[in-house]
């Protein structure tokens, strides 16, 4: 904007006086077409270049939409070719970028919440810490948070399972002491069945609400591209990476879960920098505001074991959870019953116990006097005591590496 040019256009106009463009282009040193623009301009601001459409325009909206899906700009790109897009995958990989660029820059707001009000939920995944026998136990924690307080649960997991979200949630209302009005989630498949974006709400799925509906609190959701909605389980989720520190630290599976729960209580007395005080110690004021649990029948109904048939390999395994685990040979192709509690897997035949496992992620699981067995019915028939028990031995070893 050259002011000096308009002011002088300015004056000549209230003057009535007629310019010479070219001579004033001269002295202004632009071109005589910028001195008629300002002299027949009627505002400060020079006329606006006309936009030309996009081809994008009228799929830009769908654009946003798919992209809080956290859908990709390639598979983007070929539905809306589908729905008549004749534009290039340039001109929309360079609009999807600076939308989420845009949506990462939008100012964060903290956001308290009243004490009883909302708790957070989320998963830290797959995590993977290596034991002093050098065997790696790949794990998940779920977490929850009290938003009031920051009174934290956290639960060491195998799967994440909906059968396993929602023992978590009944453990973390118990180690409360009550339950929240309500609890924000993400959309985890185990929530809903339609994740929430611009233009549609989020489907919680019917076990979910039902689960729900028999707990007493209400499911929220947030939106993707929105990790500050639930930015104190977002923050938990980071400070897992403590645990780094306990590789090569402990010896099992039941080692493993003691570190979690003992983490869990360090996390509590720590002084929170949003609240400058324990979790611990406001967790009191919150649990006044808490709902009560249901009755002992209802949280029991979730917390039935389920049982699962398998028949008996030849090998004298039986799979769960895409592990195997040894049983006697002598159940070769019956079928036996499995259930799992407190992480240990139990095998029965004829309502009759003939095995325990603890399960430890490892992919295949023998008990000494179960692999014994095995290898005197098989090729090892012939050989003494001493000998089997040797390979066995060695055998094993190798199997604990898998």
């Amino acid at each position: 904007m050259r002011n000096d040019i308009y002011e002088r256009m300015k004056i000549m106009k209230t003057d009535d006086i007629k310019p010479n463009f070219a001579a004033i282009g001269r002295t202004f040193g632009c071109d005589y077409r910028t001195a008629k623009k300002y002299y027949y301009s009627d505002s400060k601001k020079p006329s606006k270049r006309k936009q030309m459409p996009s081809k994008l325009d009228q799929f830009k909206e769908l654009i946003k939409d798919k992209l809080e899906l956290n859908c990709s700009v390639t598979s983007i790109y070929k539905f809306i070719q589908n729905k008549g897009y004749t534009g290039k995958y340039t001109i929309l990989r360079d609009y999807c970028f600076k939308y989420k660029k845009a949506e990462l820059k939008k100012a964060e707001m903290r956001f308290e919440t009243c004490p009883g009000l909302q708790a957070q939920v989320d998963w830290k995944e797959t995590m993977t810490l290596t034991n002093r026998k050098n065997e790696p136990i790949t794990f998940n924690i779920f977490l929850v948070v009290l938003g009031y307080s920051r009174m934290k649960f956290l639960m060491l997991t195998l799967d994440r399972t909906q059968n396993t979200v929602f023992k978590g949630l009944i453990k973390a209302f118990r180690y409360f002491g009550g339950v929240p009005h309500e609890i924000l989630f993400d959309n985890m498949k185990t929530v809903v069945d339609h994740s929430k974006s611009n233009y549609k709400e989020a489907v919680i799925n019917d076990s979910f609400y039902q689960f729900s509906r028999d707990m007493g609190f209400e499911t929220k959701t947030c939106r993707p591209f929105r990790p500050q909605t639930k930015g104190k389980v977002e923050s938990l989720a980071k400070l897992m990476d403590r645990l780094i520190i306990y590789n090569n630290e402990f010896d099992s599976f039941q080692d493993l879960l003691a570190i979690v729960e003992q983490f869990n209580e360090e996390l509590n007395n720590e002084i929170s920098q949003a609240t400058n005080k324990t979790p611990r110690s406001l967790l009191g004021k919150e649990k006044e505001y808490l709902h009560k649990l249901p009755n002992d029948n209802v949280l029991s109904s979730y917390f039935d074991i389920p049982v699962i048939n398998r028949i008996v390999s030849k090998e004298a395994l039986v799979t769960y959870d895409n592990k195997r685990y040894s049983v006697n040979p002598q159940y070769v192709g019956q079928t036996v019953t499995l259930s799992v509690k407190n992480n240990i897997l139990y095998i029965y035949s004829n309502k009759e116990l003939i095995q325990a496992h603890p399960i430890t992620g490892k992919k295949f699981n023998f008990s000494q006097e179960n692999y014994l067995e095995i290898m005197k019915s098989n090729a090892f028939q012939d050989a003494s005591p001493d000998e089997i028990q040797k390979i066995a031995e060695n055998n094993l070893a190798i199997y604990d590496k898998f």
